[in-house]
């Protein structure tokens, strides 16, 4: 998984089809995506690879990389067996 930040509607859609066009130019053109009329979140799923491009503002809202936090809630709960 790829999280990746634009600094506007314009560059986030830039950075997916130029994502894209890539993809395609690989043999993975069968990429799925959503998002993009918006461009405040887009998603693209490549199959083994799944890229999120965020604006600032809804990248530190949804804040995917807490996932990952050592000090995340459900880990301290399962690592103190609770």
């Amino acid at each position: 998984m790829i999280v990746a930040s634009g600094r506007s509607h314009r560059h986030v859609g830039a950075m997916a089809d130029h994502l894209l066009r890539a993809l395609k130019d690989a043999g993975l053109g069968k990429a799925r995506v959503e998002g993009l009329p918006h461009c405040d979140w887009v998603l693209i799923d490549a199959g083994d690879v799944i890229v999120h491009l965020f604006r600032p503002e809804v990248r530190a809202f949804y804040n995917l990389e807490k996932i990952w936090a050592v000090d995340a809630p459900h880990r301290t709960h399962v690592a103190a067996g609770i």
